[in-house]
C-alpha cells in the first residue's frame, strides 16, 4: 500500500432495520429537566413485553430448563402416593322435634345442611375417631412409637386430617371424600372409616337429639302442669269470692256463642234473657188490647153519638150564626155578644158529656183488658231493669274471672300438645331414614396419583418461563440504558433521526458500505435523509457527529454520512478533530492536520487530502498535541469551519466523546448543527443526559440522535462503559482503523 492510503474504522456497528424517523422537534428543557432510573419503563404493553423477552430469550430458556430439571428430580424423588376415594350421598333430616316443623329440603335450607355436613366430614373430632377406631396410634409405620399415646393420638390425627379430602359434586346431594397415603390398602381402609364413623356419628347425633328432646319435653310437661293445676285453683277460688256461677253454656270454648266471656253464661244473665223475653211478650198483649179498645171505640159508639147530640149541634149552629152575624155590628165584650158565646160553650160541653155517655158503655170491657195488659208491661219492665243492673254489676266482676279461665285454658292447650308430642317421640325417637349413605365405598387405587412426572414439568416450565421472564423485567428495570428509538425520544428528548443495525459480518465496514442493498447502507440513507430535513434549507452546511463515550459508532457514521451525502454530488470534506485517538490515520506526513492548521495560518486546502470516494476529501487529525482542548478553545478554529464551508458544500467533523473532555463542546460550538450517535443498550441514560446538557450549555444545535448497533431480538447490557477522560490514548490504542485512499490535493 502506497502512503497516500488511509486505513480507518470505527468499532463495530450495532442496529435495527432502517426506519425513517419524522419526529424532528427537540422538546422539553434539558436545563429543567430531572432524571429518574428506569423512567419510561413504566410504559409496559404487548410490544415492550415481547422485546424484553425476546432480548432475553437465553436468560427466560436458562430458567425454564433449570426449573423442568428440578421438578424432574422432585419427581423421582417423591415418594409415591395412593389416594383412594369413596362416595356418599346426604339428605336432609325428616324427623322433626316440634309439631308442623318438618324441616323440607330444598333451598339455602339444603345447602346449609350440605356445608354443614360437608364441614363435619373435614372436622378434627371425625379425624379422631377414625385414629382411635383404626388404632392408629400404635401403627409405628403411620406413627413413630417415641412418644406417648395422647400425643401419638394427636400425631395421627394431624396426619388424617392433612391428607384427608372433601369434595362436594356440584348440583347434587354427593360428595366425594377421599385419602392419600403411600399405601394403597390404607389408603382404601382409612377412606371407608372414614364414611362409616361419619354415619355413625350422625346416628349418634341423631339418637341423642331424640333423647334431648324426650328430656326437654319432660321438663315442660311438668313445668306446664304445675301452671294449668295452679291456674285452675286461681279461677276456682276467684268464681267463690265474687259469687259467679255460670250454667252449663260456660264450659263451651273461649269466644264462642254462651262461653265463658257470655253475659249468658251467669245466672243473672240467664233471668234477664228470660224476662226480657216475657217483657216482649207483654208487650205484644198490651199493644193488642189497645188496638183493640180502640178499633171498637171508633167504629161501634159514631153513629149513636150522632144520633144523641144532633139537637144540640143544631141549636149550637144556630147560635154561631147569630154569633157572626152580630159580630159585625157589636165588640166580642158586648153584653149580648158574651152572653152568646156562654151558650155556644154550655152547648159543646152537653155535647161531649152525651158523647161520652154513649161511648162508655161499649167500650167498658175493651179498657179493663187493656189496662190490665199496660200493668203487666210495666211491671217486667221495671224487673228487667232490676237485672240490668245485676248484670252490668256482674260483668265488672267477670274481667279477672274471663283472663283467669283464659289462662286455664292456654295451659291446659300447651299441656296437652306436649303431652302428644312426647308420646310420638317416644314411639318414633330415633327411626327413620338414614340421612348419610354410602354410594360407592372407597378400593385401593391401581396406581400413585402422584407424583404426576408430565403435570411437574408443565409446572416447572410455567414457573421457569415466569420466574426467566420477572428476572428479565426486573434487569430491563434496573439496566437503564438506551435502548430504542422510543427512549431517545422519551428520555433524551431529542429526534430520533435513523436506527443503524449491528453489523453481524466480518466484512470491513467500507466494504459493506459499497453493497447499497445492506441493511446498514439502507439505514445510513435513511439517516441521511432525515438529516437533510432537519433545518429548512436542508442538512446542516457544517455538522459535528459525537458520542456520549467512546466506541458507540461514532466515526463509523461519520464516514458513511460523509460518502452518502459525496454520493449525491455534493463536496464534502471530512475534518478528524478527535486530537487525542484519532479514527482516520493516512500514510503521509503527520505534520499535516488539523492540529497543525490550528497552530498557524495555512489555508485549509494546504492541508486536504483526496480521498478514494468521489466528491470526499479528508482534513487529517495532524500530529496529537500535548493540549487538545487549548487548541479547540481558540478562534482559529472557528475561522477553519468558516473556510472550509467557503470550498465545500458540507463540512463533516469527527468529533471527540462528550463526558470527560471540553472537546465536544468546544467543536459543537462553531458548527451549525450536531448529531449525537448513541450505542443501543450500551449508554446510560444518566450519561446520555449529561451529554446532551454540556452540549447545550455551549450553544450546540443537536439536530437529533442516532441509535447504533441495534438488534431486533436483543441488546446487548453492560456496565463499566463510561468514558475514562484524560486516559484516551493514541493511535495504536484503536482495535480498527477506517482506511481512506488519500491524494493530495492540486
Amino acid at each position: 500500500m502506497s502512503k497516500n492510503d488511509i486505513e480507518p474504522i470505527s468499532g463495530p456497528i450495532w442496529p435495527l432495520a432502517p426506519q425513517p424517523q419524522g419526529d424532528l422537534a427537540l422538546a422539553g428543557d434539558w436545563g429543567q429537566r430531572s432524571y429518574g432510573i428506569g423512567s419510561g419503563f413504566g410504559d409496559l404493553n404487548l410490544s415492550t413485553i415481547l422485546r424484553i423477552a425476546s432480548e432475553w430469550r437465553w436468560l427466560i430458556l436458562g430458567a425454564a430448563a433449570v426449573a423442568i430439571a428440578v421438578a424432574i428430580v422432585v419427581t423421582f424423588l417423591t415418594t409415591p402416593q395412593y389416594r383412594a376415594t369413596a362416595v356418599l350421598e346426604l339428605n336432609p333430616p325428616a324427623v322433626e322435634i316440634l309439631e308442623d316443623s318438618m324441616t323440607k329440603s330444598g333451598g339455602n335450607n339444603d345447602q346449609q345442611y350440605l356445608s354443614t355436613q360437608y364441614g363435619l366430614l373435614a372436622s378434627k373430632s371425625l379425624a379422631e375417631r377414625v385414629a382411635q377406631e383404626m388404632n392408629l396410634a400404635s401403627n409405628e409405620s403411620f406413627v413413630s412409637a417415641e412418644a406417648d399415646r395422647a400425643t401419638r393420638v394427636k400425631i395421627a390425627t394431624a396426619i388424617l386430617s392433612s391428607n384427608f379430602e372433601v369434595s362436594p359434586v356440584q348440583g347434587s346431594r354427593l360428595v366425594r371424600i377421599s385419602y392419600s397415603s403411600p399405601s394403597p390398602d390404607l389408603a382404601a381402609r382409612i377412606t371407608n372409616s372414614f364414611a362409616d364413623n361419619f354415619i355413625n356419628a350422625n346416628l349418634e347425633r341423631r339418637y341423642e337429639a331424640s333423647s334431648y328432646a324426650r328430656q326437654f319435653l319432660e321438663r315442660q310437661i311438668a313445668t306446664i302442669k304445675g301452671d294449668l293445676e295452679k291456674s285452675e285453683r286461681e279461677l276456682v277460688a276467684y268464681a267463690q269470692r265474687q259469687s259467679i256461677i255460670n250454667t252449663g253454656a260456660s264450659q263451651g270454648q273461649p269466644g264462642q256463642g254462651g262461653g265463658a266471656g257470655s253475659d249468658t253464661a251467669s245466672i243473672q244473665g240467664a233471668s234477664l234473657l228470660a224476662m226480657n223475653q216475657a217483657l216482649a211478650v207483654a208487650q205484644a198483649r198490651r199493644i193488642a188490647a189497645e188496638q183493640r179498645y180502640r178499633q171498637m171505640s171508633s167504629a161501634s159508639t159514631t153513629a149513636e153519638i150522632t144520633a144523641s147530640t144532633a139537637p144540640m149541634r143544631q141549636w149550637r149552629a144556630q147560635l154561631e150564626a147569630e154569633y157572626q152575624n152580630k159580630l159585625s155590628s157589636f165588640k166580642p165584650d158586648y153584653p149580648d155578644m158574651v152572653r152568646l158565646r156562654n151558650q155556644i160553650e154550655a152547648l159543646d160541653q152537653q155535647i161531649k158529656r152525651e158523647a161520652g155517655t154513649v161511648a162508655g158503655g161499649n167500650n167498658a170491657s175493651l179498657l179493663a183488658e187493656f189496662q190490665a195488659a199496660a200493668a203487666e208491661e210495666r211491671s217486667l219492665q221495671e224487673r228487667v231493669e232490676q237485672l240490668k243492673s245485676t248484670v252490668l254489676n256482674l260483668r265488672g266482676r267477670s274481667i279477672q274471672y274471663n283472663i283467669l279461665q283464659r289462662e286455664v285454658d292456654t295451659n291446659r292447650s300447651l299441656y296437652d300438645a306436649l303431652l302428644q308430642r312426647y308420646k310420638e317421640i317416644g314411639v318414633a325417637g330415633g327411626v327413620g331414614t338414614n340421612t348419610v349413605s354410602v354410594v360407592d365405598p372407597a378400593e385401593p387405587p391401581g396406581g400413585p396419583y402422584k407424583p404426576n412426572l408430565v403435570l411437574n414439568v408443565l409446572i416447572g416450565l410455567l414457573v421457569g418461563v415466569l420466574g426467566g421472564m420477572g428476572a428479565a423485567l426486573a434487569l430491563e428495570f434496573v439496566n437503564d440504558t438506551i435502548k430504542t428509538p422510543d427512549d431517545v425520544r422519551d428520555k433524551l428528548r431529542l429526534p430520533s433521526l435513523g436506527v443503524i443495525p449491528k453489523k453481524t459480518s466480518e466484512e470491513a465496514l467500507a466494504d459493506e458500505l459499497k453493497e447499497q442493498t445492506s441493511p446498514i447502507s439502507e439505514a445510513y440513507f435513511s439517516l441521511r435523509t432525515s438529516l437533510q430535513f432537519t433545518t429548512e434549507t436542508g442538512a446542516p452546511k457544517s455538522l459535528l457527529i459525537t458520542s456520549t463515550r467512546a466506541a458507540e459508532g461514532k466515526s463509523s457514521t461519520t464516514l458513511a454520512l460523509a460518502q452518502n451525502f459525496a454520493r449525491l454530488g455534493n463536496s464534502v470534506l471530512l475534518i478528524d478533530a478527535d486530537l487525542r485517538k484519532p479514527a482516520f490515520v493516512t500514510g503521509v506526513d503527520p505534520n499535516e492536520g488539523l492540529s497543525k492548521l490550528l497552530t498557524n495560518s495555512d489555508p485549509v486546502q494546504n492541508h486536504v487530502l483526496k480521498t478514494q470516494v468521489e466528491n470526499l476529501s479528508l482534513v487529517p487529525c495532524g500530529p496529537i498535541p500535548p493540549n487538545p482542548a487549548e487548541l479547540l478553545a481558540s478562534p482559529r478554529l472557528k475561522a477553519i469551519i468558516s473556510e472550509a464551508m467557503n470550498h465545500y458544500d458540507m463540512v463533516i467533523v469527527d468529533g471527540p466523546p462528550v463526558l470527560g473532555l471540553a472537546d465536544a463542546p468546544l467543536l459543537s460550538g462553531v458548527c451549525r448543527g450536531t448529531l449525537l450517535v448513541v450505542e443501543s443498550g450500551k449508554t446510560r441514560t444518566k450519561a446520555a443526559v449529561d451529554a446532551v446538557n454540556r452540549l447545550k450549555a455551549a450553544g450546540s444545535h443537536i439536530v437529533g440522535a442516532v441509535l447504533t448497533k441495534f438488534r431486533h431480538q436483543a441488546h446487548g447490557y453492560g456496565y463499566g462503559y463510561g468514558y475514562e477522560p484524560y486516559k484516551y490514548g493514541g493511535i495504536g490504542s484503536r482495535e480498527r482503523e477506517i482506511k481512506l485512499v488519500a491524494q493530495r490535493e492540486g
